[in-house]
């Protein structure tokens, strides 16, 4: 079952910066913010500074934020990404089969992570970059 729809920005190596701005703009509660070099063992020096995930709440919704992967090229149009939240690992595969039909290109397939027991990142056949991301309770 879907639980929720968010926005994702996706910033260019200025993750940090716009979590401030909006941050004011929206008056958000930063309630996350995790980096590369927190969480990514190894990870290049230059890379340490980019934001892995972060999360603000403005009046009970979650917007998240990161920096672009340096696997990738930053992509304005792009940056702004539909994340379907599901309550079961079952339900995110269902939802990741249904936009996997067609896609243009999938990012990222469906996976555990260590923040989701089922995450992917697809670009479904209309252009639309989505994320799918299962929060299942303990």
């Amino acid at each position: 079952m879907i639980k929720r729809m968010e926005v994702y920005l996706v910033t260019d190596g200025n993750g940090q910066e716009a979590v401030e701005f909006y941050k004011g703009v929206l008056g958000a509660e930063v309630t996350s913010l995790t980096l590369w070099g927190d969480a990514i063992p190894d990870v290049a020096d230059e890379h340490k500074h980019l934001v892995l995930n972060a999360q603000l709440v403005v009046d009970g919704i979650r917007l998240q934020i990161s920096d672009e992967s340096p696997e990738y090229s930053y992509a304005p149009g792009r940056n702004v990404v539909p994340t379907i939240i599901v309550d079961s690992v079952v339900a995110a595969q269902k939802l990741y089969d249904a936009l996997k039909e067609e896609a243009q290109e999938v990012t990222l397939e469906l996976q555990e992570t260590f923040w989701s027991p089922a995450y992917a990142n697809l670009i479904d056949k209309y252009g639309i970059n989505w994320q799918i991301s299962a929060e299942v309770e303990a």
